[in-house]
């Protein structure tokens, strides 16, 4: 970003070992490539994220879609131009309607199914490198032996801390019938809405214009000048939907039962706020795992934790056309009445909201928090849009069609799948018929088309090798008798010649 000299490392650990699936159980059936960051960009990650990879605290992995058990498809939605459905008003109305009267359902949430546990995704613990290693890698001649590559100067961790800173149908008048329901008087032959009365006015439409003049006279009789005026109500405000925000930010009585606050605090590096509420997190994700996902009360230890959903690659970033809190990583933390009952992990990436995890307290698991506090990540994107106008897109993570209480995630509209072979997106009501048929697909219907950013040369891809970056074309020269250049070339065609050539990967 904007006067960020940060460079993304990475060590590459390959794909080739199978690992337990947490959607489908199989033991040996899930296969995905793996690596390391020590450190990462918020654009090299939201380049990957756009290639099918996929943070778990510092390991980024990528499923190998044609060979694993459940092909996992990246999934985006058009945030700015998302409208709720039934359900979802549902959702938001019945969270309004506990928060307003203290109604808290009965029986457990219907609903949406988190991703699996973190630590499923295979990650492995990174090579014994030294500090100096990682951070401060230094040029050398061997650099200057490939003229086209671009020179670097240092790797430095620190992030300049600098903030930037149509028409309405005439109504006609019900009767009552025996079963206490209404029904409409049929129109009488030949009749029409009599043109001497006033059109028929919805009743919250009046009761807002006696109250608008209340406050006009109440106003010119204390001798104010007052600018508000009765707006008429017409037929196009009256049919016009409410938008999500409008649900989310439903007035609530004085006398509300609840309330309920949504927090955002960096998690990297931890903010004071992110310290200080720390342990009530914790404590939150614990009871999570052991009532939803039934782990023993001695396997969600603070450190998993911490490495999971704590622990990022994404250091702090700012831009001047960037949102105001930054890019990097963060908690949404939701308190009730001062206490946390759900934690939300985000990244906020230069186009998009990408959503990590969410952990809530078993006590409120019929409250369908899944998907409320996606709706509420939706609207949060869409104030971020505001800010930053290419941040538009909110990301749920992967979809997983062959794992059918996995599929709530498509009904988040309008949205896009990413095509596993030519990495372009595509709409999901076009995907969802190849899903019926195949649990891999390739959603592009060109048959020639390929992927665009496709590794080119593998000689340019970075290496940070010694303490030293160079292209590997130098490297290789370096090390004549290294027999690496297949891992290395499997990782530059996974990541794409931009990243490969921004990226630094690691070798011992």
């Amino acid at each position: 970003m904007a006067g960020n000299k940060s460079y993304t490392i990475v060590e590459y650990f390959g794909g080739d070992d199978g690992y337990r699936c947490g959607y489908c159980k199989n033991e040996k059936g899930n296969f995905s490539h793996g690596m390391w960051s020590h450190t990462m960009t918020v654009q090299d990650y939201q380049d990957l994220i756009d290639r099918g990879w996929r943070r778990s605290g510092k390991y980024v992995y990528k499923p190998i879609m044609n060979k694993t058990c459940c092909p996992q498809y990246t999934i985006r939605c058009h945030a700015v131009k998302f409208q709720p459905s039934k359900s979802h008003k549902k959702i938001l109305k019945k969270m309004s309607k506990f928060i307003s009267k203290g109604e808290l359902p009965t029986g457990q949430d219907d609903g949406e199914p988190m991703d699996s546990v973190c630590e499923e995704a295979g990650p492995r613990e990174p090579s014994k490198v030294s500090h100096a290693e990682v951070k401060c890698p230094v040029v050398t001649d061997i650099q200057k032996e490939v003229a086209e590559c671009p020179a670097i100067t240092e790797v430095q961790k620190e992030v300049a801390d600098a903030l930037p800173t149509g028409s309405e149908m005439p109504r006609k008048d019900p009767v009552s019938v025996p079963d206490g329901r209404t029904t409409a008087t049929p129109p009488k032959p030949g009749m029409g809405a009599d043109p001497s009365r006033p059109p028929c006015r919805k009743a919250k439409d009046l009761r807002k214009e006696r109250r608008i003049q209340k406050e006009q006279m109440r106003q010119h009789a204390d001798g104010v000048s007052s600018i508000v005026s009765p707006t008429p109500s017409t037929p196009t405000q009256t049919n016009q939907p409410k938008n999500l925000e409008d649900f989310i930010n439903e007035s609530l009585p004085d006398n509300s039962s609840h309330c309920l606050e949504v927090r955002l605090v960096r998690s990297n590096p931890p903010s004071p706020q992110f310290k200080a509420s720390f342990d009530a997190s914790y404590q939150v994700y614990k009871l999570y795992q052991m009532a939803i996902h039934k782990d023993p009360p001695d396997k969600p230890s603070e450190s998993q934790f911490r490495r999971f959903l704590c622990d990022s690659p994404l250091e702090a970033e700012y831009s001047p056309d960037g949102p105001e809190v930054g890019y990097g990583s963060f908690h949404q933390q939701y308190w009730l009445d001062g206490r946390i009952v759900a934690v939300g992990v985000i990244d906020i990436l230069p186009t998009c909201v990408s959503s990590v995890y969410l952990y809530y307290h078993p006590e409120f698991a019929s409250m369908s928090l899944g998907s409320y506090s996606a709706l509420r990540e939706i609207a949060f994107t869409r104030h971020l849009q505001k800010q930053s106008p290419k941040l538009s897109y909110y990301y749920l993570g992967f979809y997983i069609h062959s794992c059918p209480k996995m599929r709530y995630k498509g009904q988040y509209r309008p949205s896009d799948l990413l095509c596993p072979e030519t990495y372009v997106w595509v709409p999901i009501e076009r995907c969802l018929p190849q899903l019926e048929n195949s649990r891999y697909a390739r959603f592009n219907q060109d048959p020639d088309a390929g992927d665009a950013r496709a590794l080119k040369d593998v000689g340019r891809a970075l290496v940070l090798y010694r303490r030293a970056v160079m292209p590997y074309a130098a490297y290789s020269r370096k090390r004549k008798s290294s027999s690496d250049e297949t891992e290395v070339q499997q990782y530059a065609g996974l990541v794409g010649q931009d990243c490969a050539e921004r990226i630094l990967l690691y070798r011992a």
